[in-house]
């Protein structure tokens, strides 16, 4: 497995879609995922040029790791999938909005979303 991201150009990801991403110092961009007929929001990840080109290739998500400095398949090792629906860039370029067809959970807490369990009070 690779120690750092895919520099950009140097994957197979489509070079028209390559450079309207605006990504981060260390080449990520944040990629929400979102269940695709309820619009409930499930997690955010971070993807690369080749993560990227691997979701929209393959039907299925892959993100980069930052803690454990790799890619990974969502639901590879948990059973817990998701199938991309879609694949959408915000106006800026610098977010991903990824809907999928979640199996199981989305968080690695074991929660349906990584967004259920601290909600915080309103004013």
């Amino acid at each position: 497995m690779s120690t750092t991201p895919a520099a950009p150009g140097t994957t197979a990801l489509a070079p028209e879609i390559a450079a309207r991403l605006k990504r981060t110092e260390d080449g990520l961009i944040p990629a929400i995922a979102q269940q695709y007929d309820t619009g409930e929001v499930l997690m955010l990840g971070w993807m690369d040029d080749e993560a990227l080109h691997r979701t929209l290739s393959t039907g299925r998500c892959t993100y980069w790791s930052r803690s454990r400095r790799e890619y990974w398949v969502k639901g590879d090792t948990s059973g817990h999938a998701q199938a991309v629906k879609s694949v959408a860039l915000d106006c800026d370029g610098d977010t991903l909005l990824v809907k999928v067809d979640q199996t199981g959970a989305a968080c690695h807490t074991g929660d349906r979303t990584c967004f259920d369990a601290d909600v915080l009070p309103l004013a």
